[in-house]
């Protein structure tokens, strides 16, 4: 598969990520034809402006924000949508998807 595809099926799995639900990097990459984690990661951080994907609903393993530039922004837009964070950073395991 090539990289423009598989950039593709992780852009289309992002896409369908509901509002209010988060899912991490390995369940978009174990959605693909190949991807791993950190290739998902990539393709978040690559995204031009303007896209309208909404890559803020994709964090890591532990249900956290990633630390990176976006991340304070990221944070803001998941609040918006109703996700809640813990005293250590945390998202509800219940606010998975799928």
């Amino acid at each position: 598969m090539s990289r423009s595809e598989l950039l593709e099926q992780i852009y289309t799995i992002v896409s369908r990520i509901p509002e209010g639900r988060v899912t991490t990097y390995g369940r978009v990459a174990k959605m693909t034809d190949g991807a791993t984690a950190r290739m998902v990661g990539r393709a978040m951080g690559q995204l031009p402006d303007g896209h309208g994907l909404p890559w803020h609903r994709v964090v890591n393993a532990s249900l956290k924000v990633t630390e990176h530039g976006g991340a304070v922004r990221q944070r803001e837009q998941l609040r918006a949508e109703g996700v809640a964070f813990d005293a250590r950073g945390r998202i509800n395991a219940e606010l998975l998807w799928p």
